[in-house]
């Protein structure tokens, strides 16, 4: 009788980052817009890993693709192996004392505004041998480059881009709410108000970020649950342009409360809602799973609740 000998069952890691980004974008084109290859690659790689797994991964859907059942199981395992591998970097890291030398933080631009500048001091202090870069960046792009190990920590809001919370990849860190005001031109006729109803300004013109932007994102929402599609005038992601725009008489705008030092000294109004909850985003941080036993990237966490806490205290902002 002739022993069997089971084929040794590898796959290329790398390749699993590109099925899940797949997942995450539903489009080859996309994804290989994401990784900076051409969608010939993309396919190629996702080729390759079919082979290596037995298993078919992709479907035909219309003119696109989509993955199958056992792109899906795969893709359950690949989430725990990363976290393992994760986890064997924090033991690492914990055992050589905390000797990663730089961390990344990938961070929305109102964060960087109101959230970081604070955080990166502290971390001079508390990590003097640890280099902190920072990088802008927001869903989806956030993920992909916190997948990839572009960035170490991501620092972005809540909305429809951004991974859900049940999304085992990632271990978060909620930091705090971040309320929204209305900024209107000085000479606006409800300038002197404190409080308004938002649906006094549906008529308005509005200035608004990308609807791919959180705040674009967001903005529209929170006027959809106000009963009313703003009229964009100016579609503007840029801060300091948007106050620029509202100084300037061009529109309203819905602004977050991170970003005040940008308005500070402005010839605008910014106003509250009146009556329930103020229109609000939810900022959280968040690693790789596994990643949060990290020293380093455990300090850094802590440090980022601790400056939001410190932000709230400071009246901007509402804990959660």
């Amino acid at each position: 009788m002739v022993e069997q000998v089971s084929e040794p069952f590898t796959i290329d890691l790398r390749r699993l980052t590109v099925l899940r980004e797949l997942q995450r974008r539903s489009s080859l084109a996309r994804t290989a817009e994401a990784l900076h290859l051409t969608p010939s690659a993309v396919s190629q790689q996702i080729a390759a890993l079919a082979r290596e797994t037995g298993v078919p991964l992709t479907e035909k859907d219309g003119r696109g693709v989509r993955l199958t059942g056992q792109a899906r199981v795969l893709l359950a395992h690949a989430d725990a192996i990363a976290a393992q591998l994760e986890r064997a970097r924090a033991d690492l890291g914990a055992y050589g004392e905390g000797g990663r030398g730089s961390v990344t933080i990938g961070c929305l631009s109102s964060g960087i505004l109101g959230l970081l500048p604070d955080v990166l001091r502290a971390l001079a202090d508390r990590l003097p041998q640890v280099r902190v870069d920072v990088v802008e960046s927001e869903p989806p792009d956030l993920f992909t480059a916190l997948d990839a190990g572009q960035v170490d920590v991501a620092v972005a809001v809540h909305f429809a881009a951004a991974p859900p919370h049940t999304d085992a990849r990632y271990s978060r860190t909620e930091l705090f709410t971040d309320v929204m005001d209305i900024a209107v031109p000085a000479g606006h006729r409800l300038a002197g108000r404190e409080r308004v109803d938002l649906r006094e300004l549906a008529a308005e013109a509005w200035i608004v970020g990308d609807a791919r932007s959180c705040v674009g994102a967001v903005a529209r929402s929170v006027c959809a649950a106000a009963g009313f599609t703003p009229d964009i005038r100016h579609s503007v992601s840029d801060w300091g342009a948007l106050a620029a725009l509202v100084e300037a008489g061009q529109g309203v705008a819905l602004v977050p409360r991170l970003v005040r030092p940008v308005y500070a000294h402005r010839d605008l109004a910014l106003l509250t809602t009146e009556d329930g909850a103020p229109p609000s985003r939810h900022v959280f941080a968040a690693v790789r799973t596994g990643a949060e036993g990290d020293p380093v990237l455990a300090t850094v966490l802590d440090q980022l609740r601790l400056s939001g806490v410190e932000l709230t205290g400071r009246g901007q902002q509402r804990a959660l």
